[in-house]
């Protein structure tokens, strides 16, 4: 057995042997940081309907692309938002 052989169950693919390649493309934007014109408001909820999934779960960050500060607010505006009846807590099936 060559070399090669005994080495393939560790790291990635294609030549990568310790799996430090980096995924993605660019990087988002927070939306609400690149337009100060936007706020968060939990009774605007066709707006908020873009940070929920299909199942009624709230989007993480690394997806949605909100700074750390937006979501915390984005969060606190889908909970107020649900407790008042005006977004679902699950999806509809």
């Amino acid at each position: 057995m060559s070399e090669q052989d005994t080495d393939q169950g560790r790291g990635g693919r294609d030549g990568d042997p310790f799996g430090l390649r980096r995924r993605g493309g660019k990087r988002k934007m927070c939306r609400f940081c690149a337009d100060s014109e936007l706020t968060i408001d939990y009774k605007d909820a066709s707006q908020l309907r873009y940070f929920i999934s299909e199942r009624g779960k709230i989007v993480p960050r690394r997806i949605s692309g909100n700074c750390a500060q937006h979501q915390r607010a984005v969060t606190l505006a889908i909970k107020r938002a649900r407790n008042l009846a005006l977004m679902p807590y699950t999806s509809g099936n």
